[in-house]
């Protein structure tokens, strides 16, 4: 599988270090049960188990990855040495084992804002934030009893997640991740079933989220792309970046590739409506009952390719992989600023909303410890962007004043068809009582009303096809996206790179697509045109 260019699917882990020997088996069989269920219900998809390690259940789950070929990431809650004091006998050679063998090891960052003398209790609690803050799902196993607010416990971790119950010290999140619920009773415990599984959170949102992950993944494999780099190709190594690109990358080449799919189903249903209207203007006037067939086999495309367009549903994928492909670009340049900031953490709302599986999967991407050094985006991020809603706006301008040209010689014709109509009623109609009057009449009378409406269905059909591609929005919103960036480049140069103006420039490149996607979604590919 090309991981580079799919998405995984992260399963974080919490729970409990004290697991009754007796139960041990059942626990275990209960958690293969469900990483098993997640890579059945997403075969284009890696999993990938986010996990502290800590005696017990962290283990425990990592032994489960391990015989599922599960790839596993480390996140220690603080450096190994110290971490190591924590363990003992059997437990410290597991630790040994799985930091050594796992994909990635490395110590979580503080989310919330560290006190001025942190214990180890903060320690082990932001691990906890992040594995509740970086994973699609928690896996939690626990006796399912609620402690105080403020620990760095199994059950504060489920919160963590399911209600964003921590203080992060940047953005407020506004999306959560679902939890499976692994019943796990303490050894002190009264007696429990332990093993059984419930799910907390949106089952139907959660099954979305991994439905289109499995679905862009599928897509993505083996897909051509033809994305130029984002960023300099001389930059020193970086895994997580390189990630960025290729699934950046992969995003834009699939929404170019729906887009294209939405603009020929969008002119087929233009030109099929137009031919309808032709035809049964023949079949009505002109007599030529024969054209009743060509309506209904044009009825009969219009059906076939309006259902194409829902079959492949590219207006909704090209969308979405847009959405994805700017985030993803926002993402990267972030990190190569040396920026923390995530672009999951200041999506706006409507993004949550639509297209919950996006903020999942940028909520798991940059999993890893802190980016390699600030760089400057001067040059990448912000002149590039006035370059490119510069000359995208001029694109969109002249197909703007291309479509009106066509509207308006269609509509030119249409009246100069009229006056002459107008004349022939006239001159040799019955509109006056002194017309002349002239052989085959109503045949001249027929050949005009054929005209007349063949030039109106074209002219209506054809300012909607152009309607729908919104030129004029498009060309405002470049413009106005070139002016912002210059004057973010003014900023640049009277106050440098500053984590504010990174955050201003995420944001407002967020909500310009955020808006782009808002006016397109209203704009489908249906009959009704």
């Amino acid at each position: 599988m090309a991981t580079q260019k799919t998405i995984p699917i992260v399963v974080g882990v919490t729970g409990h270090r004290n697991i009754r020997s007796e139960d041990r088996d059942a626990l275990y069989g209960a958690v293969v049960r469900t990483l098993s269920e997640l890579q059945s219900r997403c075969p284009h998809s890696e999993l990938l188990m986010l996990n502290a390690l800590a005696e017990g259940a962290d283990q425990l789950c990592a032994e489960a990855a391990e015989a599922l070929s599960i790839p596993l990431v480390a996140a220690l809650p603080m450096e190994q040495a110290e971490y190591e004091r924590d363990f003992s006998g059997d437990s410290k050679q597991a630790l040994y084992r799985y930091c050594d063998s796992a994909r990635e090891c490395f110590v979580v960052p503080a989310i919330e804002q560290t006190p001025p003398s942190p214990d180890r209790d903060f320690a082990y609690r932001q691990a906890g934030v992040y594995a509740a803050t970086h994973a699609h799902v928690l896996l939690a196993l626990w006796d399912g009893k609620p402690l105080p607010e403020k620990t760095c416990g199994t059950a504060e971790t489920v919160r963590f997640a399911l209600e964003q119950a921590y203080d992060p010290k940047g953005s407020i999140p506004l999306s959560g991740c679902p939890v499976l619920h692994i019943m796990t009773p303490r050894e002190a415990s009264e007696p429990q079933e332990a093993g059984t599984v419930r799910f907390l959170g949106d089952r139907s949102a959660f099954d979305e989220i991994l439905q289109r992950t499995d679905e862009f993944n599928r897509l993505a494999v083996g897909a051509p792309s033809s994305s130029s780099p984002l960023l300099p190709q001389d930059r020193e190594p970086d895994a997580k970046l390189d990630r960025m690109e290729a699934l950046y990358a992969e995003a834009d080449a699939l929404s170019i590739r729906f887009a294209t799919q939405y603009r020929r189903i969008l002119a087929a249903l233009a030109v099929i409506s137009t031919v309808i209207t032709v035809a049964f203007l023949l079949y009505d006037e002109a007599d030529l009952h024969w054209m009743i067939l060509l309506c209904g086999l044009m009825l009969l495309a219009a059906w076939l390719v309006q259902r194409r367009g829902s079959r492949i549903a590219c207006h909704r994928r090209y969308l979405e992989y847009r959405t994805l492909a700017e985030s993803l670009r926002v993402q990267a340049f972030l990190r190569y600023a040396g920026s923390r900031i995530r672009v999951a953490d200041i999506l706006p709302w409507s993004e949550l909303e639509d297209a919950a599986w996006i903020a999942a999967a940028l909520r798991i991407i940059p999993i890893c410890g802190k980016p390699y050094g600030a760089h400057s985006v001067r040059k990448p991020w912000v002149e590039d962007q006035i370059a490119y809603h510069l000359r995208a706006g001029r694109k969109s301008e002249r197909a703007r004043a291309g479509s009106e040209r066509i509207v308006g010689i269609a509509l030119f014709v249409s009246i100069a068809l009229y006056l002459l109509v107008l004349l022939f009623e006239l001159v040799w109609g019955d509109l006056l009582p002194a017309s002349l009057r002239i052989a085959n009449a109503d045949l001249y009378r027929m050949l005009s009303k054929l005209l007349l409406g063949g030039i109106s269905a074209a002219t209506l059909f054809i300012s909607n096809y152009y309607g729908r591609l919104s030129l004029s929005r498009a060309a405002s919103d470049h413009r106005k996206m070139a002016q912002f960036y210059t004057a973010i480049l003014s900023r640049i140069d009277r106050s440098g790179e500053t984590e504010d103006l990174l955050l201003l420039l995420a944001r407002e490149e967020l909500i310009e697509n955020g808006n782009w996607c808002s006016y397109r979604r209203d704009n489908a590919a249906d009959f009704n045109l």
